[in-house]
């Protein structure tokens, strides 16, 4: 990739960078497509991160910001606008400049979600979901699902109180959906989504009762350690449809691009041109 002064400059930042792969999937297909664009790691503590945002948009050539931990909830409170699947999930991850020269903010880790489904024959328009896990990732799935057309919702998290807010934050923006928390029970519902760390060691518990979950049941995974975490074989094993934790992260890689203005890749052409991801 030659680097010149008309390269373009999207802000990958977090602390540490150093398990960073957006650059492994962005960077190749920018050079195999012919895009004079690069990711670039940031490495930011918490303290100076405010003003850091703040002052990385001043740059001509910046085209946006892909953010990440520990500052996808703080983001939210520094920008100019943010938009309704940031507002419920309470946090951000992409931020841009408009016209303006305000700050806008989003949240895709949910829509890599909603779109990695679609692709495998299941919409959400209508149906019945459990997602069990309210912390980042599952309040930004809920959101997505919600702004899909989920007409049915169960919130259960161990500490309810997230569930509760979550369910809250949602009834703000979709007043006519029906939502559930305090229950994991998978009977009887559409779409199953761990949207737990359950499964990134050996010997976790099982996020519910796999032996009630029906057939017919679309189940869903965050974990990315490995593909088939114990959760998935288990839904396998019932006959259920699944997808893997990483399908989330190349299908909102497309998002991303297309929120930027960037053309928009499927996940199997970023597949391709990734470097050991």
């Amino acid at each position: 990739m030659q680097i010149d002064g008309n390269t373009e400059i999207i802000a990958h930042i977090g602390f540490p960078t150093h398990a960073f792969k957006a650059p492994l999937i962005y960077n190749p297909w920018f050079e195999t497509v012919g895009i004079n664009a690069i990711v670039v790691p940031m490495s930011c503590q918490v303290e100076p991160f405010p003003r850091f945002l703040r002052s990385l948009f001043h740059l001509g050539n910046l085209r946006g910001a892909l953010i990440t931990m520990p500052h996808k909830v703080s983001t939210v409170g520094l920008l100019d606008e943010v938009l309704p699947t940031a507002a419920i999930a309470g946090s951000c991850n992409a931020v841009r400049r408009l016209a303006d020269g305000r700050l806008q903010g989003d949240m895709f880790d949910g829509e890599g979600f909603v779109r990695g489904i679609r692709r495998k024959g299941f919409e959400p328009k209508g149906r019945r979901a459990l997602v069990v896990g309210a912390g980042g990732v599952g309040c930004a799935i809920a959101a997505s699902l919600a702004a899909a057309g989920v007409l049915e919702m169960g919130l259960y998290d161990v500490n309810n109180a997230a569930a509760q807010g979550l369910a809250n934050r949602l009834l703000q923006h979709y007043p006519d959906m029906r939502i559930q928390t305090g229950s994991n029970d998978p009977a009887e519902v559409d779409l199953l989504v761990n949207a737990t760390p359950m499964g990134m060691k050996d010997g976790d518990p099982l996020p519910v009762d796999m032996d009630r979950v029906d057939a017919t049941t679309f189940v869903g995974e965050v974990v990315m350690k490995t593909d088939m975490t114990a959760f998935l074989k288990a839904a396998q094993a019932r006959g259920c449809r699944i997808q893997i934790g990483s399908d989330m992260l190349y299908e909102q890689i497309p998002a991303y691009l297309e929120y930027f203005g960037y053309p928009v890749p499927t996940p199997e052409e970023l597949r391709a041109a990734a470097h050991n991801v």
